[in-house]
């Protein structure tokens, strides 16, 4: 038998001390890689937060890496957070789920800009790291290109 490392085993102990219930392991833990599992013990301590992870983790194929991103990022505390008119102009299920879909705030710190950048700097600044930026944004959205880019195809300047 393999991987039973003293640093493993402990992280058994604590796997099983977290979820005492079997079904929890079944229906959402078990989905999951060991190495996602030890991040979620290691990061999350609240066991209703490190249940969201885990469904968001499973739903949007999160790699681990992306997962430690959205747990640092806070995404838990900020999802759904953001103020919106969405609960007086949509009906029930569908303000409901379009609420879920906004944060408050969007975190891009990445990018590192001052106060005085302008709209370009954002633009190339949010070009250069699209990944991050991608994944800030959360499910539903995709890169199709940027305005210099269809500009250049168009002949005209950026």
């Amino acid at each position: 038998m393999q991987g039973l490392s003293t640093r493993n085993l402990k992280y058994m102990r604590a796997f099983a001390e977290a979820w005492p219930d079997g079904a929890i392991v079944q229906q959402l833990a078990a989905q999951l890689p060991w190495f996602h599992n030890c991040v979620l013990l290691d990061k999350v301590k609240d066991p209703t937060e490190r249940r969201w992870y885990i469904q968001q983790a499973i739903q949007n194929g999160w790699s681990r890496n992306v997962l430690v991103i959205q747990i640092e990022g806070g995404l838990y505390r900020r999802q759904g957070k953001a103020i919106t008119n969405f609960q007086a102009t949509l009906p029930s299920p569908q303000s409901d789920l379009a609420q879920q879909l906004i944060k408050d705030p969007y975190n891009f710190d990445f990018l590192t800009l001052t106060k005085e950048a302008h709209e370009r700097d954002l633009e190339r600044a949010l070009l250069a790291h699209l990944r991050q930026f991608l994944i800030e944004l959360g499910v539903g959205f995709a890169f199709v290109g940027s305005r210099s880019s269809r500009n250049r195809r168009r002949g005209l300047q950026a």
